[in-house]
């Protein structure tokens, strides 16, 4: 499989380049080229197929021309000692449960296959990634975890001044670990606009070889797909009719990683969403995605820290645009219908959940393909922990949220010691000493 741009489709890169590159030249974002009919094995997939061992495979499918199948096992391996569950809840109903990684969040899958593969690269091709982050806490955590014990890799996380959260002294660049948390005197914007000034430099990037773990990056992104075809192997003898999949939108990485596995042949019948500002409904039930009114080349670069996956959404459905309307399912949601629809939930499961799957079940219900005795199936995709969403469940359902140690260490407050940075030539003479490190100087 090869990689082309949001905005550039003459841009042709390996998967390799590409999650290194992190963000093409042209401002946009990279996407997968073509399609792979993977539906022969995807079908031979059953209950019993393990997460880790359908993640080599699809890996394996797709950059067969870079990786052979066992270093792809191999990546999938170190990168997913954890897996999501499905859960019946009746007929119609099934939960996805992507909280199961080290800190109770989503975000774990993708973050750990991308350094899992950052670090198979390092080790190939002797090039030594440095992962330049902002984050206000969970993020870092996740980092924090994925990056014990790994080699090769480093990361450089900048924090808004007082926000760090759920750290430990051993994995610190300074101790022998691969983070390096960077405390910046300044808001949450302000960290962005260092971070962004440093990655929009094309010469910075290559000297320090530096890249991102958002879903900006397509190496983040594509391991969300495997949660689909996991899905469908456990559920394939479950369900006689069509299976769709009901989903918060977030920055709408796992949608688009949904509509990826669809173009691997993956049978699924459509993506339920709730309605935002970016992706609506018109008057006729049909998605509309607001941006697509603006030219590519009157837009501004993508932000690396703050990555919205909408572009890519357009991008999927170039060329063939009323094939959205019979697949992407989005609904008004308020609110109270959101509450209702966790009490609903609740009363009739026994399941607490959070704030954005309460929409997505909602918006299931007003999309029609919940019926009872139809024999479709609607999966409810649960991302982070119900822990996470402590306050809503309170007030919502009026219960308390038992918080398991994970994410207690996740959310524990840092204290650390060391003067906050003021400036962009601050952060790169930490690059440099990382860089330095990393080079043996």
């Amino acid at each position: 499989m090869r990689f082309t741009s949001t905005r550039d489709k003459n841009l042709d890169s390996g998967f390799l380049n590409a999650i290194l590159d992190a963000l093409p030249s042209d401002g946009g974002l990279y996407v997968p080229e073509g399609n792979a009919n993977l539906r022969r094995w995807i079908l031979y997939t059953n209950e019993q197929t393990p997460f880790p061992s359908i993640a080599g495979a699809l890996t394996s499918a797709c950059l067969n021309d870079e990786f052979s199948p066992i270093i792809c096992e191999t990546i999938a391996t170190h990168a997913f000692p954890f897996e999501p569950k499905v859960k019946r809840l009746d007929e119609n109903l099934f939960t996805l449960e992507l909280f199961n990684g080290p800190t109770g969040c989503h975000r774990d899958f993708g973050i750990s296959y991308l350094v899992s593969c950052l670090e198979t690269i390092s080790i190939l091709q002797d090039r030594r990634p440095i992962l330049l982050d902002i984050t206000t806490g969970k993020h870092g955590a996740i980092l924090s975890h994925v990056m014990r014990e790994r080699r090769n890799v480093k990361s450089v996380l900048v924090y808004p001044k007082g926000q760090l959260r759920g750290l430990c002294e051993k994995d610190f660049i300074w101790n022998g670990g691969n983070i390096f948390p960077v405390e910046a005197d300044g808001d949450e914007e302000f960290c962005r606009r260092l971070v962004r000034e440093i990655l929009s430099s094309r010469a910075l990037v290559e000297k320090y070889t530096l890249t991102i773990s958002t879903t900006a990056n397509i190496g983040r992104l594509l391991p969300h797909a495997f949660f689909y075809t996991y899905a469908f192997s456990r559920l394939k003898k479950k369900v006689s009719g069509d299976i769709y999949y009901a989903l918060a939108p977030g920055n709408y990485s796992n949608l688009m990683a949904g509509l990826y596995s669809w173009r691997l042949s993956l049978p699924m019948s459509g993506l339920i969403v709730p309605a935002s500002g970016a992706l609506n409904v018109d008057i006729q039930g049909y998605p509309v995605i607001s941006d697509a009114l603006v030219p590519n080349e009157k837009r501004k670069p993508i932000d690396p820290s703050v990555p919205s996956n909408l572009e890519r959404l357009e991008d999927f459905f170039t060329g063939y645009s009323a094939m959205i309307k019979s697949f992407i399912y989005p609904a008004r949601v308020s609110d109270a219908e959101a509450e209702n629809a966790a009490k609903e939930l609740y009363k009739k499961y026994s399941l607490v959940t959070d704030r954005a799957t309460s929409r997505a079940y909602a918006a299931a219900k007003k999309s029609g393909n919940m019926e009872i005795g139809s024999g479709d199936a609607v999966v409810l995709i649960q991302r982070d922990h119900p822990a996470y969403s402590a306050e809503f469940i309170r007030h919502t359902l009026g219960e308390t949220v038992s918080t398991p140690q994970n994410i207690l260490d996740a959310q524990k407050p840092f204290k650390l010691e060391r003067p906050p940075i003021k400036t962009r030539e601050e952060l790169i003479k930490i690059l440099d000493e990382v860089n330095s490190q990393e080079s043996g100087l």
